[in-house]
C-alpha cells in the first residue's frame, strides 16, 4: 500500500505543511511535518479519535496547547530559563509568563517545520536541526523522530538526538489522549508505577525534593480516578519512574470504563509528566467539531525530569558531542 501524503496547510511564509498517514496493528495515525505532530489517531472498532487535534492547520498555529507535538529541544520547564554546563552559564528565553522556560521556547521544534526523511505504510521518519543560539541553547542539535504503528495496537515513538556542542536535550510526545470520545476524561482510571513524584513551587518548577507517593493523592500505583483528590483540581506533575534511563518497561495504564479502550505506556525514560488538561479551554472546535474544555484529554509525557539540569540529584539532562540521546516509548491501545 502506498503511503498517503497530502498538503494539510501552509506556514505564514507559504511553505507547505504535509500530513502523512500510516497504518498498522489496527491503528491509523496522521502525522504533520509541522512540529512532528500526531494530528489524529484511530483504533479499529472504536469510532472516536484517541487524541485531541484540529481539522485545520491555522488552528494549530493560533490555538494549540502542544496537541500531539514534539516539544524541545528541552521539553517541560527550566526554572528562570537558566542553567550551566562545564562552568559556562546560559540564559534561555523565558517564554512562560516571562519567568520560566517551557518546551524549548516560543519557536521551539514543536512549532517549526521538520523534514520528511522516510514514509512507509506503517512508519514515518522526520528530522529537524535546532540551530546554535536559538532561544539561547548552545550547539546545533539534530533530532530525528520515528513513528511506527504495529501489531497489537502499538504506536512506537523513537527520538534520537545529537549535538556538536554540550547542551541540554529532552524531547517527548505531547499528545492529549481521550479513550472514549466524551467531553472529558474524568471517567478514565489511571495507574502509574512510580514510588515518588516531584513537588513544585508556584511556578511549577521542581523544588528539588523527591517525595514518596505513600499516603498522598499521587499514589497511583493501583488504578485510581483521573481527578486529583485533596488540594488542587488536577495533575500536572512529574512521576519518578527511575533514577536513570534504562530498558523499556511498562510504567502506566489508563482505561475508559465507557468504551473499554485501554492505553498502556512502556518507556525507556526515567519520568512521566502526567497532565490531566484541567487548564484547557480551547476557543475553536477540534476534531469532528469537538469542544476541548477542562479535562478533555490527558498527557503522559515520557521524558527526563523537568529542570533536571539544575538538580544534581535528578537524572542526567546534558547531551555531548559524540553521544546519541535515544528516547523510546510505546503507546499500546487495546479494546475489550
Amino acid at each position: 500500500m502506498q503511503t498517503e501524503t497530502e498538503v494539510f496547510g501552509h506556514m505564514p511564509s507559504g511553505e507547505p505543511v504535509h500530513r502523512i498517514t500510516i497504518r498498522g496493528g489496527g491503528l491509523t495515525a496522521h502525522v504533520l511535518t509541522w512540529g512532528s505532530v500526531i494530528q489524529d489517531l484511530r483504533l479499529a472498532g472504536h469510532a472516536a479519535p484517541l487524541v485531541l487535534g484540529f481539522e485545520n492547520f491555522r488552528d494549530y498555529l493560533d490555538h494549540s496547547p502542544y496537541f500531539g507535538a514534539t516539544p524541545g529541544r528541552n521539553a517541560n520547564r527550566i526554572g528562570s530559563g537558566r542553567f550551566a554546563i562545564d562552568g559556562m552559564s546560559y540564559q534561555l528565553e523565558c517564554n512562560e509568563n516571562g519567568v520560566t522556560h517551557l518546551h524549548g521556547g516560543s519557536d521551539g521544534i514543536a512549532k517549526r517545520l521538520w523534514t520528511l526523511v522516510e514514509a512507509a505504510e506503517n512508519r514515518v521518519v522526520l528530522q529537524i536541526t535546532d540551530p546554535d543560539g536559538r532561544a539561547g541553547y548552545p550547539g546545533n542539535c539534530t533530532i530525528t523522530c520515528t513513528y511506527t504503528v504495529s501489531d497489537g495496537g502499538v504506536l512506537n515513538v523513537v527520538y534520537e538526538s545529537t549535538t556538536d556542542r554540550a547542551t541540554i536535550c529532552n524531547v517527548c510526545q505531547h499528545s492529549y489522549f481521550n479513550l472514549d470520545g466524551t467531553a472529558d476524561a474524568l471517567s478514565h482510571d489511571v495507574m502509574i508505577a512510580a514510588n515518588s513524584y516531584l513537588p513544585t513551587d508556584e511556578l511549577q518548577i521542581p523544588t528539588g525534593e523527591i517525595r514518596a507517593v505513600d499516603g498522598t493523592a499521587f499514589d497511583l500505583r493501583t488504578m485510581s480516578p483521573m481527578r486529583l483528590e485533596g488540594d488542587g483540581i488536577g495533575y500536572d506533575h512529574n512521576f519518578c519512574l527511575s533514577d536513570m534511563r534504562g530498558q523499556k518497561q511498562s510504567v502506566a495504564l489508563v482505561r475508559s470504563i465507557n468504551s473499554g479502550v485501554s492505553l498502556e505506556v512502556r518507556t525507556t525514560e526515567p519520568g512521566v509528566q502526567f497532565y490531566t488538561g484541567f487548564k484547557m479551554d480551547v476557543a475553536v472546535p477540534g476534531l469532528e467539531g469537538r469542544h476541548y474544555g477542562p479535562f478533555a484529554g490527558f498527557c503522559l509525557e515520557t521524558q527526563i525530569w523537568p529542570d533536571a539540569v539544575n538538580h544534581a540529584n535528578f537524572p542526567q539532562a546534558v547531551l555531548r558531542p559524540g553521544e546519541t540521546l535515544r528516547q523510546e516509548t510505546d503507546y499500546v491501545f487495546t479494546r475489550n
